[in-house]
């Protein structure tokens, strides 16, 4: 994350906590429109179009939160009540269901709603250091997110990133593997994988992970590139 991203992220926050919706919600598409992947950005994104009357469009946000982050409680609680307002109270349920069986599932000492803001804490505490080049410590911050949300992908993510940039390829596969078993559809996990499986040496296995994305979205460049350079190569 660019230090003027994460500068954009918090004004983004600011304006939510002061309810200027409509600012935070700019701020937020901005932000998405450069990183879709953020789980936390989705869920606020939603928000604000809940707030501002957009409930389908608010629906799919809290939809796109929950394929990147499976266990992000809020984000199906915060679509179970947007359900409702549809009219659509069978699904509704359902989710307040999922939100529940998740409460249930919490590990850790700490109630699951306050677990979920503090995993979010080192998570953000993590980028900084990450911005400010102190690789050793935002892994350590990633960790202790994911010793309270293990599954909490988005921020497993951000911890293979910061281990393929300390170069240890091996312990970066090792996360993304984790983050694929859950949703193989994450492809910026994928082509992540692809990078720390090349810089190990296994080049196959890396064009493997890589055309499986290329397959789905043809158009990605950075995939388009990667396979590239191995053809060069071979």
């Amino acid at each position: 994350m660019t230090i003027d991203l994460r500068q954009q992220i918090i004004r983004a926050r600011h304006a939510f906590d002061r309810q200027d919706y409509a600012a935070a919600l700019a701020d937020f598409q901005e932000v998405l429109a450069r990183n879709p992947r953020f789980a936390d950005i989705r869920q606020l994104t939603g928000l604000c179009l809940s707030f501002l009357g957009h409930a389908e469009a608010a629906l799919a946000e809290f939809d796109h939160a929950i394929a990147l982050n499976p266990g992000y409680i809020e984000a199906y609680i915060n679509r179970a009540i947007t359900l409702n307002e549809l009219g659509r109270f069978e699904e509704a349920r359902e989710s307040f269901a999922q939100a529940a069986a998740l409460e249930t599932e919490s590990k850790g000492p700490y109630p699951s709603t306050a677990s979920a803001r503090i995993a979010n804490a080192h998570a953000s505490l993590g980028d900084l250091y990450r911005e400010s080049n102190v690789l050793e410590e935002a892994v350590r911050q990633y960790k202790r997110a994911l010793e309270i949300r293990d599954h909490f992908h988005d921020i497993r993510l951000r911890l293979a990133q910061v281990l393929l940039q300390l170069d240890q390829p091996v312990e970066a596969a090792a996360e993304l593997r984790k983050v694929l078993e859950v949703n193989p559809r994450f492809y910026a996990a994928r082509i992540d994988l692809g990078l720390a499986l090349f810089r190990i040496g296994d080049h196959e296995a890396a064009r493997r992970e890589w055309e499986v994305v290329h397959e789905q979205e043809p158009n990605n460049g950075q995939v388009r590139a990667y396979i590239s350079m191995l053809e060069r190569q071979s």
